[in-house]
């Protein structure tokens, strides 16, 4: 089996290698590509990657390359998490709206929008690539917005490509831990748009346990979601939602914690990376070294704009050290290559799994996984507010990529002015005329 990264040079590449050295045997995994437009940043993560091998005493093949083809020839999957205008751009997504008093984050909103703006044409220049040199291959997307961008890609991939998200399953895993039952015994009743979804139940076979938990406040607020929402929230909704409808019921609050901050979290991930890249001492065991402790610092300050604007504290040490992307990642492997039939939350195609949209449109809903594809479980009907939300921005997600595969600046201009968090078409044409004016990428297209 071969992998190929698409954005190889990636910080968090070296999640995936960790956990792909445990497992090569078991997936018949001969190799690994790592692809990336920055030379310079391959060759640090290389370094990194060679420290892990020797660290865990084992060995994975992995090559860099800056060749496109080169990299995709002949591969079984392709895992793909590119930022296009990397970190410094991000700065730009999340100041911007901040000055009209909306949200600004990377996802969410006009920051999400402007995001897919850059995003969607490169994304359909790769997935054309794929379709070329590897026309078998699975096309896993990590790339944001995760499901806005795996339904820009459909059209050319198919069925075969699939978004990826560890929110959803982390939601689930902290729920367990306060229900006291282990995850893989009970069914998680997830349901939404990538960054816009609910756990509407939580059953073990013979019943919800979710309303159980709900009732308890002591149990509710001993993890993330309960502490970011607050009980009292949480049982209005009768749901718990995604750590990122926090910007949503609470934009207000996000606003006001944003503008009171010194440092966006764009900023402090910009500043931090710049340093780790940059930084002397090349060798495996140093890059090592310094890629753990930028990673952990990264990850304590993980939505760290919700938890601010809700009065919390910093992330427990287990969320911290619990892993992310690189589990779902190696999840849908395994599921596919040894047709496993497993239960994963994950962005696909719709089908019938949500009524009320239709079959094309890419949900996040836990999914049957195996070799024959990626088949949605069916969700039903769902509460009328969580409904009018999910076909708004599925509306919004789809205006945008209108609007960025025909470089329309009135298309875009409606997907900002149409999100919920933005006040008025005033503001909408202000955030994006400042976005066109910083962004070179949309200077050059936008028209």
């Amino acid at each position: 089996m071969k992998i190929t990264v698409l954005g190889g040079g990636g910080f968090r590449v070296p999640m995936l290698y960790a956990a792909l050295l445990g497992r090569a045997s078991r997936l018949g995994l001969d190799e690994i590509i790592l692809y990336d437009v920055s030379a310079e940043r391959l060759a640090r993560i290389a370094d990194v990657l060679r420290g892990q091998a020797q660290e865990a005493d084992g060995a994975l093949p992995f090559r860099c390359t800056t060749r496109l083809h080169e990299a995709l020839e002949g591969a079984d999957f392709v895992f793909c998490a590119i930022r296009v205008g990397e970190l410094e751009s991000r700065v730009i997504d999340e100041r911007v709206p901040l000055a009209d008093g909306v949200v600004g984050q990377e996802t969410t909103g006009p920051g999400g929008i402007c995001f897919a703006l850059r995003t969607v044409p490169v994304m359909v220049e790769l997935a054309e690539a794929v379709a070329r040199h590897a026309p078998r291959a699975w096309f896993v997307n990590f790339t944001n917005p995760a499901g806005l961008v795996t339904e820009a890609i459909q059209d050319i991939l198919g069925r075969r490509v699939v978004g990826i998200c560890d929110s959803p399953t982390a939601l689930c895993r902290r729920v367990a831990r306060a229900l006291g039952r282990p995850p893989e015994s009970l069914w998680f009743d997830y349901f939404g748009l990538n960054h816009l979804g609910w756990l509407r139940s939580v059953r073990d076979g013979e019943r919800d346990l979710l309303p159980d938990l709900l009732a308890d406040t002591e149990r509710l607020e001993s993890f993330e979601e309960g502490r970011l929402f607050g009980a009292d929230w949480l049982r209005s909704l009768g749901m718990i939602p995604n750590e990122y409808l926090y910007f949503y019921y609470h934009a207000a609050d996000t606003v006001a914690a944003a503008r009171s901050s010194l440092q966006s979290r764009g900023e402090f991930l910009l500043e931090q990376q710049q340093a780790f890249y940059t930084a002397d001492g090349r060798g495996s065991e140093a890059a090592l070294r310094a890629w753990h402790a930028t990673r952990r610092e990264r990850e304590a300050r993980y939505m760290e704009e919700a938890r601010s604007a809700a009065g919390l504290g910093g992330r427990d040490d287990d969320e911290i050290d619990a892993g992310g992307y690189e589990g779902e990642a190696i999840a849908v492997v395994e599921a596919i290559a040894h047709n496993q039939g497993r239960v994963l939350i994950l962005n696909t195609a719709n089908s019938s799994s949500l009524p009320f949209l239709d079959a094309d449109a890419v949900v996040e809903v836990p999914c049957i996984a195996g070799r024959t594809g990626i088949v949605p479980t069916a969700v039903g009907q769902v509460p009328p507010h969580a409904r009018a939300l999910i076909e708004t921005i599925k509306d919004i997600e789809r205006t945008t990529i209108d609007a960025a595969l025909s470089r329309s600046r009135d298309r875009a201009v409606r997907a900002i002015a149409l999100h919920p968090l933005v006040l008025s078409v005033n503001v909408a044409r202000r955030i994006l005329d400042a976005y066109v004016a910083e962004h070179s990428q949309l200077r050059h297209t936008l028209r």
